[in-house]
């Protein structure tokens, strides 16, 4: 250990690792020479030139990697943008994947049932099969960030897009209900589920893949566009829904059109598959390897025992993203059509362009707490949500004029959830990172995310504003944890 720390003084110091090794080198033959290392039949050796030469090969193969941590100030290279847009597009398909099925239950469920079943009872055993999915992503994501902690982030990364894509693809070729009977909606809960597991994994991992790519400077970009191409599936699957429903008439749609989505979906995944196996596995868990840090136990435990805190605050950061999701993006579309009386072509076309300018928001978030701090971008943009949100519910009734612009700034405000995953990624130690934020993400997603539409639906029974009401009490959180950030900044 004591060559070795004066090598690396002798790195840090002049900046030439080639001449300081040489020189080191030269004084080790000497000692050599000295039989100080190689001994004598008398003597035997005083010093193992073996044990150390491998720890010089190691801190040099350790300093050519490149780690966020060390290189905070460095550009995004071509390197890193591929790695972005790999990911953002992966990420961009497999919510696609997840989400296509809500825009089909109503023809899913005449297919998958029984005819004569009640058409409410068919609707709620199609939308449990859909709630199926969001039960499964826990464990999912539990299991594949073990694993992630263990063996790398790449590998469970590409697992999680093959997961989510068989599954789209077999349930576009799934036999219906008159075809195998009870097997039908048996199969297709079985494939929601594995698709939940997918989904469990992906966000969380996607997060860490390229926060662990980048520059220290640059995580919070890096996640926010990542966010942008999640936000951007969502999209895609309500644009493909109304272009698949505009060109076929409704019995095309319910004999064979409804599959389209599911095979495009899964074609397009197991394309995701193959460009992600052309990913690098990231510098920060290469470094882990090579110094032999990885967990030494099961990574859950550690984060349960030693980052409670980081887990309180990724689960409150959580519901800020699910909730502001669920209730503007997802809940939104049929509240203006049965509380506001808009058309429903209306609706889908505002609902589309809020959606644009939420993936807008998350990149300029995230962008701006690489450059400010997360604790101002939640701080103001928690302020600004609540004061469009507010706006937006309240004045749509007496101004419907105002729908187009008012829900495009209210996406963009929504957009501050851009700046979650940069605090998440930061909550917690590489070493277990991957465990840590998915087990706070998935749980937090499955309790919250589960349960804000009963409690809106809830709240609009009260009042038809009960919408804003909520998302006032997401900004009243989010200003909160700006300020707390602000103050353990300090």
């Amino acid at each position: 250990m004591f060559f070795e720390s004066n090598l690396l003084s002798c790195w840090t110091s002049t900046g030439n690792k080639t001449a300081c090794t040489r020189n080191f080198g030269a004084y080790l033959h000497r000692c050599s020479r000295l039989s100080l290392l190689h001994g004598t039949p008398q003597q035997p050796a005083l010093l193992s030139l073996a044990p150390f030469e491998e720890q010089v090969k190691r801190s040099l193969v350790m300093s050519s990697v490149p780690s966020s941590s060390t290189q905070p100030a460095r550009p995004l290279t071509r390197s890193d943008y591929k790695t972005l847009s790999l990911s953002a597009l992966g990420g961009a398909l497999e919510f696609y994947d997840f989400i296509i099925f809500v825009f089909f239950a109503a023809v899913v469920g005449k297919l998958f049932f029984p005819v004569d079943m009640p058409d409410w009872l068919r609707m709620m055993q199609t939308f449990g099969i859909f709630a199926a999915g969001y039960l499964a992503r826990p464990l999912g994501g539990i299991i594949m960030a073990h694993f992630g902690d263990l063996l790398g982030r790449k590998k469970m990364f590409t697992l999680s897009i093959f997961m989510m894509a068989v599954p789209t693809l077999i349930m576009g070729l799934l036999p219906t209900y008159a075809q195998i009977g009870m097997w039908a909606p048996i199969l297709l809960l079985v494939m929601r589920v594995i698709q939940g597991a997918a989904i469990g994994g992906e966000v969380p991992g996607a997060w860490v893949f390229v926060s662990e790519h980048v520059p220290a400077r640059r995580v919070g970009y890096a996640c926010g566009t990542l966010t942008a191409g999640l936000t951007a599936g969502i999209l895609l699957g309500s644009l493909v829904a109304t272009a698949i429903n505009s060109i076929y008439t409704p019995v095309e749609v319910s004999d064979y059109a409804w599959r389209i989505p599911f095979l495009l979906g899964g074609v397009f995944g197991l394309m995701s598959v193959y460009l992600r196996r052309l990913l690098h596995e990231t510098p920060v868990f290469a470094e882990l390897q090579l110094r032999k840090a990885l967990a030494e136990e099961v990574p859950l435990k550690a984060v349960l025992r030693d980052h409670r805190g980081a887990v309180a605050l990724s689960m409150l950061m959580t519901w800020l993203l699910s909730a502001g999701i669920i209730v503007v993006i997802l809940m939104t579309p049929t509240i203006l059509q049965t509380i506001y009386g808009f058309p429903a072509a209306t609706a889908l076309k505002a609902n589309s362009l809020a959606i644009v300018f939420l993936s807008v928001g998350c990149i300029a978030a995230g962008a701006l707490a690489d450059r400010f701090g997360a604790g101002w971008v939640f701080l103001l943009g928690s302020a600004g949500l609540l004061v469009s949100s507010w706006t937006f519910y309240h004045v749509l009734g007496s101004h419907p004029e105002v729908l187009f612009p008012l829900y495009a700034i209210t996406g963009l405000f929504v957009g501050t959830i851009g700046a979650v995953p940069y605090v998440m990624v930061k909550a917690f130690p590489p070493v277990v990172r991957f465990s840590g934020l998915s087990f706070s993400y998935n749980l937090a997603y499955a309790i919250f995310g589960g349960l804000t539409p009963m409690v809106v639906t809830f709240m609009l029974k009260s009042s038809p504003m009960g919408p804003s009401w909520y998302v006032a009490i997401l900004c009243g959180l989010g200003m909160a944890i700006g300020v707390f950030l602000l103050t353990r900044k300090r």
